[in-house]
């Protein structure tokens, strides 16, 4: 079994729900009977995840490590499978992920402004529907939820 030693993505590239991960000459390195060889970007340079699936998109791209003047080829299928990268993907996943999860402050204070004003609107049509369907019981109910919450009820 190949053990990644070092796997650092020189870039980083999203693109819908695609990220790639484009490696440049040493930053990926693998240990193969305790020699170590590293990546350099003759063939395949990129892998592409899919960030709904969490697959790896291509496949079939080539990934060449050298040694001196040896060279191990292997498609990217091959070492997902005989060593140890995909713990090494997760991690870095992790990380963009948790770039991507980071709202602005200026667009979470305007999504709850939003939502605010959502519910305003969705519980004056509910004291709309009380009145049309003449249920006085409910109409009551929204009243008093409205002079106690100041218009909004905190868990209707």
């Amino acid at each position: 079994m190949l053990h990644v030693k070092m796997m650092k993505p020189f870039y980083t590239k999203k693109e819908d729900h695609l990220v790639k991960f484009v490696f440049a000459y040493q930053y990926l390195s693998i240990m193969k009977d305790d020699e170590l060889f590293h990546f350099i970007p003759v063939e395949g340079k990129e892998i592409v995840v899919n960030t709904n699936t969490f697959q790896v998109e291509n496949l079939s791209e080539v990934f060449v490590f050298q040694k001196g003047n040896r060279f191990i080829r292997l498609p990217l299928y091959q070492l997902l499978l005989v060593s140890d990268i995909h713990m090494h993907l997760q991690s870095i996943l992790q990380g963009e992920s948790a770039g991507i999860a980071e709202i602005p402050d200026q667009a979470r204070t305007e999504a709850m402004e939003a939502i605010e004003f959502l519910e305003h609107e969705n519980f004056e049509r509910m004291i709309d529907y009380a009145l049309e369907s003449r249920d006085e019981g409910m109409f009551q109910e929204l009243m008093a939820l409205q002079q106690l919450n100041g218009g909004l009820p905190s868990e209707a």
